[in-house]
C-alpha cells in the first residue's frame, strides 16, 4: 500500500501541479550582536545611519541595543533569500565603522548586567511598549540569556497545494479552505516536534560558551579553558537547557494538536497571573518594569523551536492574527548561527530544510500525546547536549535506536522529496545537500560542532578568540565586497522613510501611556473553543 507521503508526491509531480510546488516563500531573520575589536559588546547606539530599529523593514534590533536583526524579503527560492542576507551585510557593514558583527550564537564576553543596555525604539507608545517589554525580559529572564543570537527560518507553501492536497484526499471530515491549510501547517510541526533532533545533530554549532555566561548558575559544563566551559560531545548548549530556560514557561505546553488548542493555551498564558512575577508588579518607582505579571507578557515570549505564524496588521496580536485569519507560515526558531558562514547560513543548509520541511508536511503526521510530546522533548535535550556521543542512542516509540542509525533512516525517507525539488528545479542541489549531511552521521568530526571544537584548539582553547578572528574573517569579507551604487541608495532610502516614519509616529498625540498598555493588554483576544483543554 503506497504510504500518505508517496500518494502526495506522486500528486504532486504531475506536471499540472508544478507551479503549486514552485510557489511558497522563504526568509530568514539573522541575530547577532555587534562588538568591538577586541570582541567585547559595543557600547555604542544602534546606528543612526541603519535608520530605524522601530521602523526599518529589514533592520532592526532584537533585544540588546547591540543585538542586530536582519531581516530578509520572502524570497520562493533559498538561493535569492541569502543573496538578499548577504547584501543587508554588505550594507552593514558600509556602516559600522571599526565595529565587527559577532559569529557566534551564544555571545561574546558580556559585561555587568546593569552595562548591558535594552534596546531603544524612541518615545511612541508603540515604542514605549516594546522597550518595557524588553524590561520585562531581562527581569524575567536576565540579560544575558537575551543575547543568544539565532537563525530564524522562515517557511511557506504556496496556499495552491493546501488545496489541491485537500481536493485529492478522502478524509471523514471535510475543512474550510482556511482551516485544512492551518491544521496541514499544524501537522507539519507535530512532524518537525518528532524529527528536529537531526537538525541539532546536523547543524548544531554552539558546543562551547564564554564562561562568564552562566552568571554564578549552577552547571554541569566541562572547563576547556580559562575563559571557556564546553561538553564534549555537545551539539548545541544553545538550545539546551542552559540557553533559553524559564521556570514559568516550564509548565507550558501549547498543543501542536489543532489550531484552536495552541492559541486557547497561549491565551490563557498571556491572561494568567503567575506569582512570582506578581510580587514585582508592572512598576518601580512609577516606572514600569514589565507590561504585565502574567505567565507571558506577550505571546512572542513564548520560547520554542518552530511556531505558527501571520503577518499581523498595525494594532494587531499575533494570536488575533492566527485565530482571525489562521496560518500562513512557519517559523523554525532552533537553527545555530553558523560561525564558518559570513551570513551565519548557507544556501546547501537552507536547501535541505527546504527538503526536511516539505517531508514535515507531506508524510503523515499522527496527533501527539502527553508521554509523546516528552519523548520528542527528550530526544531533542539528549542531541544539544551530547548528541555526539559515541553510542547515544534516542528513543524512537518503540525502542532506544543509535542516532546514528535513525538519522540515517530519515534521510533516507526525505531522499523522494529532495529528488522531487531537483526534478522541479533540474538540478540536483537538494540531493547534493543531503548527501551532504549523511557524511556527518558516520562521521562525527564532520558535523559543525566538532569543527568548532577543532578550530578552538588553534586559538588556546579560546571561545572568544576563536569567535573573534571568525568575526573578523567575516568582517573582512563584507568590507572587500561593499555594496553597489544602487544597493546603497536602496538601503539608504529604506533607512531616510524609517526615520521619518519614527519621527511621525513620535510627532503625534500620545495617548496616556498606561492607556495604551492597558488597550493593548485587554484587545480582543480569539476565544478559542477549547478553552478548557
Amino acid at each position: 500500500m503506497p504510504t500518505l507521503l508517496t500518494r502526495r508526491l506522486a500528486l504532486l509531480a504531475e506536471e499540472k501541479h508544478r507551479a503549486v510546488l514552485a510557489g511558497g516563500l522563504r526568509g530568514i531573520e539573522r541575530e547577532t550582536l555587534r562588538v568591538d575589536r577586541a570582541g567585547h559588546l559595543a557600547r555604542t547606539p544602534h546606528p543612526g545611519a541603519l535608520g530605524s530599529a522601530l521602523t526599518h523593514p529589514q533592520i532592526t534590533t532584537d533585544y540588546a541595543e547591540t543585538l542586530l536583526e536582519f531581516i530578509t524579503p520572502a524570497e520562493k527560492d533559498i538561493g535569492a533569500t541569502i543573496a538578499k542576507l548577504d547584501g543587508i551585510h554588505r550594507y552593514a557593514y558600509s556602516k559600522l565603522g571599526n565595529e565587527l558583527l559577532w559569529s557566534q550564537s551564544m555571545p561574546c564576553e558580556l559585561p555587568a548586567e546593569k552595562d548591558i543596555e535594552i534596546a531603544w525604539y524612541g518615545t511612541s507608545n508603540l515604542g514605549t511598549l516594546k522597550h518595557v517589554y524588553r524590561r520585562g525580559l531581562a527581569l524575567r529572564y536576565g540579560k544575558a540569556m537575551q543575547c543568544i543570537a539565532g537563525i530564524h527560518y522562515n517557511y511557506s507553501l504556496d496556499e495552491r497545494l493546501w488545496r489541491v492536497l485537500d481536493e485529492n484526499e478522502v478524509s471523514g471530515k471535510r475543512l474550510t479552505p482556511r482551516s485544512f491549510q492551518s491544521e496541514s501547517y499544524l501537522a507539519t510541526i507535530r512532524n518537525f516536534r518528532r524529527y528536529s533532533w537531526l537538525l541539532m545533530y546536523l547543524f548544531g554549532a554552539s558546543p562551547v560558551l564564554s564562561a562568564g555566561f552562566l552568571r554564578g548558575r549552577a552547571h554541569k559544563l566541562e572547563t576547556l579553558s580559562e575563559d571557556t566551559l564546553y561538553l564534549p560531545y555537545a551539539t548545541s548548549l544553545r538550545m539546551s537547557d542552559l540557553g533559553y530556560q524559564n521556570d514559568a514557561q516550564s509548565g507550558l505546553r501549547p498543543h501542536e494538536n489543532c489550531l484552536d488548542s495552541y492559541v486557547a493555551a497561549l491565551t490563557k498564558a498571556v491572561n494568567q497571573p503567575y506569582e512570582p512575577y506578581a510580587a514585582l508588579g508592572t512598576k518601580r518607582d512609577g516606572e514600569w518594569i514589565q507590561l504585565s505579571t502574567n505567565v507571558l507578557q506577550i505571546e512572542n515570549e513564548y520560547y520554542s523551536t518552530i511556531r505558527p505564524k501571520r503577518v499581523i496588521q498595525t494594532g494587531e496580536r499575533p494570536i488575533q492574527a492566527l485565530c482571525s485569519r489562521g496560518v500562513q507560515y512557519i517559523e523554525v526558531r532552533c537553527m545555530d548561527v553558523d560561525p564558518f558562514e559570513p551570513v551565519g547560513i548557507s544556501v546547501a543548509t537552507g536547501r535541505f530544510l527546504d527538503a526536511f520541511l516539505l517531508f514535515c508536511a507531506l508524510e503523515e503526521s499522527p496527533q501527539i500525546t502527553p508521554e509523546q510530546s516528552a519523548r520528542y522533548t527528550e530526544n531533542f535535550a539528549r542531541t544539544v547536549k551530547e548528541g555526539r556521543r559515541p553510542g547515544l542512542t534516542l528513543n524512537n516509540g518503540d525502542a532506544e535506536v543509535p542516532l546514528p542509525t535513525w538519522g540515517a533512516e530519515l534521510l533516507e525517507r526525505i531522499r523522494p522529496v529532495a529528488a522531487l525539488l531537483d526534478a522541479l528545479r533540474g538540478d540536483s542541489a537538494h540531493s547534493d545537500a543531503l548527501n551532504a549531511q549523511s557524511i556527518k552521521l558516520t562521521d562525527t568530526e564532520q558535523t559543525p560542532s566538532a569543527k568548532v571544537l577543532a578550530a578552538l584548539r588553534d586559538h588556546g582553547q579560546s571561545f572568544g578568540a576563536f569567535a573573534l578572528a571568525q568575526s573578523e574573517q567575516h568582517a573582512a569579507y563584507f568590507r572587500s565586497h561593499p555594496p553597489t551604487a544602487d544597493e546603497a541608495a536602496y538601503f539608504d532610502g529604506l533607512a531616510a522613510v524609517s526615520l521619518a516614519e519614527q519621527a511621525e509616529m513620535e510627532a503625534a498625540p500620545q495617548a496616556n501611556f498606561d492607556d495604551y498598555v492597558a488597550a493593548y493588554r485587554n484587545s480582543n483576544l480569539c476565544q478559542s473553543r477549547q478553552d478548557g483543554d
